[in-house]
C-alpha cells in the first residue's frame, strides 16, 4: 500500500518547523476539522478575554512525516497557519508504518487573543 500516492493526490503541502521557524521537512497531508461530535473529549482554553475553543483538526500524513517524534517547540505549518500536535500515533500494516494520524490544534499567539 502506498499512502504517499493518495496524499499526493488529495493532500495539502505542510512543513514541519523547528522552534525558530526553520523548515525541517516538507510533506503532503490531509487536514480536516474535528466536528463537535468527534471532539467532545477535547478541552478549550480560558484566556484573558474569555473561552477559546481552539480549532482541533485531524491530520493524516505519511510515515516519513513522523509527528510522534517532534522535539520541543517544533510545529506544523499549512497554508500559513501554525499547528501544534496534541496527540499522534503510527498506524501499521503488518510491521510497516502505513501512515501517521494526529490531533492538531491551531497555535493561538498572545497578540491574537
Amino acid at each position: 500500500m502506498n499512502i504517499e500516492a493518495c496524499l499526493s493526490a488529495v493532500g495539502r503541502d505542510i512543513t514541519l518547523r523547528d522552534a525558530q521557524g526553520e523548515v525541517v521537512s516538507s510533506h503532503r497531508a490531509v487536514i480536516s476539522p474535528l466536528r463537535y461530535k468527534n471532539k467532545m473529549y477535547l478541552d478549550g482554553v480560558y484566556t484573558d478575554v474569555g473561552f477559546n475553543s481552539e480549532g482541533h483538526y485531524l491530520c493524516i500524513c505519511p510515515p516519513a512525516c513522523d509527528l510522534t517524534a517532534l522535539g520541543d517547540g517544533e510545529y506544523l505549518r499549512c497554508s500559513g497557519t501554525d499547528y501544534r500536535i496534541d496527540r499522534a500515533e503510527k498506524v501499521y500494516f503488518g510491521d510497516e508504518p502505513l501512515y501517521i494520524w494526529a490531533v492538531i490544534r491551531v497555535i493561538v499567539k498572545e497578540d491574537e487573543q
